[in-house]
This record gives structure tokens, C-alpha cells and sequence, in this order.
């Protein structure tokens, strides 16, 4: 999907990347995310779009079939049921392009990472 041979260097340039129905659903999860996590400041870590508060809230991707969707181990072991019907991996879910995203849940997931976040600055 991607054609440039320059890695972005923010969360625009990853997402102008891909082709305009990807575009739509990464701006989505993005707004998704900034909602919920307002003070949250955007990067590009791993070459995927990020978001940081005292240290990685979550980062998500685009792929040919699926968005990839990281919020670490605990994000994803705290939602385990609602995420058994999609692919993942111990801090990893992949959401299908053929199906609706749940942003939803990503918003549930991030305010949980937030929680987390909050914790580990007691």
C-alpha cells in the first residue's frame, strides 16, 4: 500500500500513504484516540503511528488486510473476550478490513492504557 521509499515522520504522512478507504478508518482510530486521550502527544515509533503520555499508550497500523492495533500486553489481556474474535498476539489485535472496525472498543481499550499510564506516574 505504501509507495514511498521515505519513512513519515508524523501521523499525516503515515496515513497519506495508503488509499483513501484506509485513510478514512486511520483517521478514524486516530480521532478515536485523541478523544480519549486528549493530553496524549502523537509520534511515529517503529514506523507506526503512536501515542505517548509518560511513556506508549498505544500504536496502530495499516496493512494489507487489517489494521494492526498495539496496546501492549496489558491492554490486551484486560479486553481478552471482547477481543477473541479477531486475530492477535500478547499486545497485538488485528482488525479486519472486511469487517467494521470497533472503535468503541479501541476508545474502551485506550482509556484502560490511560488507567494504566496514570498508575505507573503514582
Amino acid at each position: 500500500m505504501k509507495t514511498s521509499p521515505t519513512p513519515p515522520t508524523n501521523i499525516d504522512e503515515y496515513i497519506a500513504g495508503f488509499p483513501g478507504k484506509v485513510q478514512e478508518i486511520l483517521q478514524k482510530i486516530r480521532m478515536t484516540i485523541r478523544q480519549a486521550a486528549p493530553n496524549a502527544k502523537e509520534a511515529i515509533k517503529y514506523q507506526m503511528p503512536t501515542f505517548t503520555l509518560r511513556g506508549n499508550l498505544v500504536h496502530f497500523a495499516a496493512f494489507k488486510n487489517h489494521i494492526g492495533f498495539y496496546p501492549t500486553p496489558s491492554g490486551i489481556d484486560s479486553f481478552k473476550e471482547e477481543l477473541s474474535a479477531y486475530k492477535g498476539a500478547k499486545g497485538s489485535v488485528q482488525f479486519p478490513l472486511d469487517r467494521p472496525i470497533p472503535y468503541d472498543l479501541i476508545r474502551r481499550i485506550v482509556e484502560f492504557r490511560l488507567e494504566k499510564d496514570a498508575q505507573r506516574k503514582r
